[in-house]
């Protein structure tokens, strides 16, 4: 099908992923358990005694397994990627299928380029979902004009959820940059910290980022209907 690109519906289709071994093994599987037990409606029993979180190792490296439940009042994929964008000194790379943030987000984005922090995004060139496609593209002209550089994936669809910061850190899950991922859904994620995945997953979006074409503010459509489309989505978008 299209998420290994046999039947290709949206050209070549993006995607990032993290094989996970050892202890960190075991909050993924608690995240799961706890999900399929609300899905049975069946009482959620921790099934073994967890690891030690914090053992003497090797390397000075971290890797933090996340989960965001609309259960209950923590937003912790927001919480992690405004940590990332608001910590990052010298660069933050960004692949999100869709874009479509709120005050908070947007002004963590445009305040870390306008303090010369490297920022760059790239999204889908080639859109799964019309309305959203060009709810994402009203948010390009505000992040532009902050210093924010935005890239669209030329040869399809971008399902990837990457951060990447100062060869530190990074995370890969399945947090989408929209309200719907960040508020409503349940999601996960791994959070990556001086380990050599960083390095990987930077290789990998500057990779991506060769195989897409910069967006400027002369690539946005300026007629007045477009923007009042724009504007309409953008108050309908926690819909998305």
């Amino acid at each position: 099908d299209e998420y290994i690109n046999v039947f290709p519906k949206h050209g070549h289709w993006k995607d990032s992923a993290i094989r996970l071994e050892g202890d960190a093994v075991w909050s993924m599987n608690v995240m799961f358990l706890e999900m399929w037990a609300l899905a049975n409606k069946e009482p959620f029993i921790i099934p073994h005694t967890p690891p030690v979180f914090f053992p003497e190792r090797e390397t000075e490296g971290l890797v933090l397994p996340y989960a965001d439940s609309p259960l209950d009042t923590e937003t912790v994929g927001e919480y992690v990627y405004l940590q990332m964008i608001q910590n990052a000194e010298r660069y933050l790379y960004i692949m999100t299928p869709y874009l479509i943030v709120d005050d908070g987000i947007l002004t963590a984005l445009s305040f870390a380029a306008k303090s010369g922090v490297d920022v760059r995004i790239i999204t889908p060139h080639v859109w799964d979902k019309q309305m959203v496609h060009i709810t994402t593209r009203s948010y390009y002209r505000d992040l532009i004009k902050a210093g924010v550089r935005l890239y669209e994936y030329t040869p399809g669809f971008v399902h990837a959820k990457v951060f990447v910061a100062d060869d530190v850190a990074a995370t890969v899950g399945t947090v989408n940059l929209d309200y719907r991922s960040l508020y409503l859904h349940f999601e996960n994620g791994v959070f990556l910290y001086n380990t050599p995945s960083v390095a990987e997953a930077k290789t990998d979006f500057l990779k991506t980022l060769a195989d897409s074409e910069e967006v400027t503010l002369r690539n946005l459509r300026t007629d007045v209907f477009h923007k009042q489309l724009e504007n309409l989505l953008k108050l309908l978008s926690p819909l998305f």
